[in-house]
This record gives structure tokens, sequence and C-alpha cells, in this order.
């Protein structure tokens, strides 16, 4: 076997040290660390996982307009989300480079070309070289997420070369919209990231389907909230405890072979990094009867544009500024 056609693969299933970016990277990096003793070349966090997901707008009534336990709530949040232009990713890329992993971490990202006030559910790809070569803004946030996140652009809609696989990746639901699965595909996408908040009502159905629909392999990865996990010098701890249930996000990260079948069945609340080494010919296998973008495509009938250009409110054309 051709060791280009295989790839060592981690689903990082952890709780976040919820909003706070400091401890939540230095648990990320001892993912990372235990990942790279598994031998692996890629490892996958889930969604939002650094700082963590906004749990408390369902736990505290989040629509109510104008409300000053929102507004406090949110700008701890804006406080500890991540500037990738002032290098707050700097030390995993770093740790990246030097173990020489592949990452793929779900952030919640400071949009310094957005002003860097609001913000987006965000998807980076850390190549092994500790370079970040995509990041990927959720398109649409989903229901109370948008009472606090921003929605994202096309630009992140991209793909990468690990050996024979071509990699991409989208955010929790965005992985029930066909187009942009459908972007990925036709840049050559056979293995799949999924990234998630955590439950496997999210995972168990959709991992399967676009595993079927792409014959590709599909990694989904999940984070882990329980009550307990709240820090208690979070603003207004004691209202978002109050109505919380003991679980908040059970898991629930997979690992689906190009065929739909499971290699590594949901994970149920439990932290760890699960790994498995996965064939590229696999790929190969399936496509033989299947190939959406491919023999199995009509693109004189139906055809998908993109626009992957980064989107801004403000464009600068004279960059000289007076001090």
């Amino acid at each position: 076997m051709n060791n280009s056609s295989l790839l060592t693969v981690s689903l990082a299933q952890i709780a976040p040290v919820w909003l706070n970016k400091e401890k939540t990277i230095e648990k990320i990096k001892d993912a990372i660390s235990e990942a790279s003793n598994q031998k692996s070349d890629l490892v996958v966090f889930g969604e939002a996982v650094l700082p963590g997901y906004p749990f408390w707008l369902a736990l505290t009534k989040g629509t109510e307009w104008n409300s000053s336990i929102q507004k406090e709530i949110h700008a701890h949040y804006i406080r500890n989300a991540i500037m990738v232009e002032k290098g707050e990713l700097n030390d995993i890329c770093e740790l990246a480079k030097q173990k020489k992993i592949a990452i793929y971490l779900g952030f919640i990202e400071r949009a310094g070309n957005r002003g860097g006030h609001s913000l987006y559910c965000s998807l980076a790809y850390i190549n092994k070289d500790g370079e970040i070569k995509s990041v990927h803004r959720k398109l649409q946030p989903t229901f109370d997420e948008r009472l606090t996140w921003s929605p994202g652009d096309g630009n992140g809609l991209q793909v990468h070369t690990m050996n024979n696989f071509t990699v991409g990746g989208l955010n929790c639901w965005e992985n029930w919209m066909p187009l942009p699965r459908t972007a990925l595909y036709g840049m050559g996408e056979d293995l799949h990231i999924a990234v998630w908040p955590g439950s496997k009502h999210n995972t168990e159905d959709i991992s399967r389907f676009m595993a079927k629909e792409g014959r590709s392999f599909v990694i989904s990865v999940s984070g882990l909230m329980t009550k307990e996990d709240f820090p208690s010098d979070t603003p207004h701890y004691d209202l978002i405890i109050k109505d919380s249930p003991k679980i908040l996000a059970n898991g629930g990260s997979c690992l689906v072979g190009p065929d739909g079948n499971f290699i590594i069945e949901p994970i149920m609340n439990k932290e760890g990094i699960f790994t498995k080494t996965i064939d590229h010919n696999r790929v190969l296998e399936e496509r033989q009867n299947f190939d959406p973008v491919g023999h199995y495509s009509r693109p004189d009938v139906t055809k998908l544009i993109v626009n992957r250009e980064r989107q801004s409110t403000v464009e600068y054309r004279n960059e000289k500024f007076n001090n």
C-alpha cells in the first residue's frame, strides 16, 4: 500500500474552559500534543470550542431587547474571542509546526476587516508547517446564534491537500446546506470535516448522509458541556445556571467511511483524542458508481456559482494615512 494513500486522523472531543480563551488555548495545546503522540497527521476540534459556544442565550432570555444582562455577557464573549491578525493563534500554529500535525479548529473570531467588534463562528485550517491556510466564517448562524454571531462569506470555502486526500470543512448546520457542500465537492473534497458544538442528534444522521452523498470520508467532531463547566466568574453566572440542564452538549463525535458506515461510532459524554488511520483508496472504490460533481452530474443543466470574495464594509483605495 502506498503510504500517501493513508492518513491518520484524530477527533479531539473536549470541553472548553468556557469563555476563557487563555485557558482554553492551553487545553487545546494539550490535545494537539496527545494527538501527535498518537502519530496523527490531522487533529480536529469542535465548533466554537475556542472559547466556547453561546449557551447562555437559551438560558437568559437572549432575545430581550436592550438588556444590560445580554450586553454584559456579550462583551465578555467579545473579550475572549480571537483576533487572528493580532497573532492570538500563534501558539497553536507554532505547536502544529513543532509537532508536524495539521489542525482544524473551531473558534470565535473578532474579524479585523469588519472593525473588530462583531463575532464570527469560524473554522481555521492550520497546516503541518504551522501556517493558517484558510479561515471559514460560518455562512448562516443558526436560530439564537444570530443574536451573537454575524453571517460570514464564501472566502473560506477552500480545500487543502493532505497526502492523497483533499480536505474541506463546514460549521454545524452549514453541513445541511447542499450548495456549500457542492462547492467543496467541486474542488475535489474527499475528506469532509464537520464541526459541531455537541450532541449525537446533530451528528449521527448527517455524517452518514454526507459520506454517502460525497462518497467521501466524514469526520464529525463535537464539543462537550455540562452545567459544572460554567466558570463561577462568568458575568451573571447565577442566572445562567439557574435553569441550565445538567448536560448541554453530550459529544457525538464520529468518523464515517465513504460507504456511509461508521468507522468510529458517535462517542458520548467522554473527553478524549480518538484516532484512526483511513485509506484514500476507499474513496476511489466508492466513486465507481457515484460522483456528485463528476460522472453523476449534469453541469449543462444545473451549475453552482460561488463568490469567494472576503466581504468587508469598507474598501480603502489609498493606503496612505496621516498619523
